[in-house]
């Protein structure tokens, strides 16, 4: 039996939340060697529609022609920097509520999760979006619980990526549900990716230095310990600097930041043995970069690796890696400075 699969676009989506799904299925029918998936690309109406990236697709047919009695299996809803605009679309809104009970499977790509999220379909639900914009998510929605690691998420029929080329692991998952993992894992081999992927999305964010949210008064102090992760910062010392008791230090973090103060600052510390691995021309000892960067043994950075990244630090290497300037020599001294011991 055929199934009736739309993807929503609209102008200055993102090209690839569009095509990634697309092939997906489109691979499908072709290694099935017949029509599992009967694609359409949805529009405000029919004809070219632009890509932020410039590139142009064309749309099928208008979503305002969609109507609740046609047998549409899954809708999926692409991202992009046009989202925000197409959130204050009241036609579009109401149509996704509108089809959203007739669809088997309604999902998102990337920042396409807003406009779920504008027409209340997310409320009560775990989602995901692009790791850059989870806290976003998270604060203007407060009924979605937001996952900032997850590549791919389902909640009772709702489905939701990652951003960009999380939409290809979020299809073939879709993929894997309706014939199985032998078509699936055929497709990921013929599109050179991993039926499933290893990790989540903190492997590929730099989320501590990109976190863009009100902090209060603790804005001086993370701008200290971001200029020098690797100075000896106990609890008692950064206290100090704030003009408060340890325990309130740990209160305004929970309030703000959602986390402990030793708790960020491994996680700031293993952000710069991750950027200092993949800057490495050759393997750098597990062992010296746990010390230099305060992170205990080598063990323990393995153990925090997988925690935080879902991969082995020889995994992620292997699978980052550039070719970027030597950086063995950020580990040929001590600490950025001498370390801060505290009574």
């Amino acid at each position: 039996m055929s199934r009736s699969i739309a993807l929503l676009a609209y102008p200055r989506c993102q090209l690839l939340d569009v095509s990634g799904p697309w092939q997906v299925f489109a691979s499908a029918n072709e290694l099935a060697g017949k029509p599992l998936y009967r694609l359409t690309l949805l529009g405000e109406s029919p004809g070219p529609l632009a890509t932020n990236s410039g590139m142009a697709f064309h749309a099928d047919r208008s979503w305002h022609s969609l109507g609740v009695e046609e047998t549409l299996d899954t809708l999926l809803v692409a991202g992009g920097s046009g989202v925000t605009e197409q959130c204050g679309n009241a036609a579009l809104i109401d149509k996704l509520r509108e089809l959203a009970p007739h669809v088997r499977r309604i999902g998102s790509v990337c920042t396409g999760a807003f406009l779920l999220a504008a027409a209340g379909l997310l409320d009560g639900h775990r989602a995901t979006t692009h790791w850059r914009h989870c806290h976003r998510l998270a604060e203007a929605y407060p009924a979605i619980s937001v996952d900032s690691d997850a590549l791919y998420l389902e909640s009772q029929g709702r489905y939701t990526s990652a951003g960009v080329t999380a939409g290809i692991d979020l299809a073939l998952s879709l993929l894997e549900a309706d014939h199985g993992a032998e078509l699936a894992g055929r497709v990921a081999r013929e599109l050179v990716v991993f039926l499933h992927r290893p990790g989540g999305q903190s492997q590929f964010s730099e989320a501590l230095r990109s976190q863009q949210r009100d902090v209060g008064p603790l804005r001086r102090l993370l701008d200290e310990l971001h200029a020098n992760p690797g100075a000896d910062h106990c609890l008692e010392a950064m206290a100090a600097r704030m003009a408060v008791s340890p325990r309130h230090l740990s209160r305004l973090f929970h309030r703000y930041l959602d986390t402990t103060p030793g708790a960020y600052l491994t996680r700031l510390r293993l952000e710069q043995a991750r950027q200092t691995m993949l800057a490495s021309p050759t393997p750098l000892p597990l062992e010296r970069l746990a010390r230099h960067w305060r992170l205990g043994g080598a063990e323990q950075l393995r153990r925090l690796f997988q925690r935080h990244y879902g991969v082995s630090p020889s995994v992620y290497r292997q699978r980052f890696r550039a070719s970027p300037p030597n950086a063995s020599a950020a580990l040929s001294s001590p600490h950025p400075q001498e370390p801060r011991s505290c009574p």
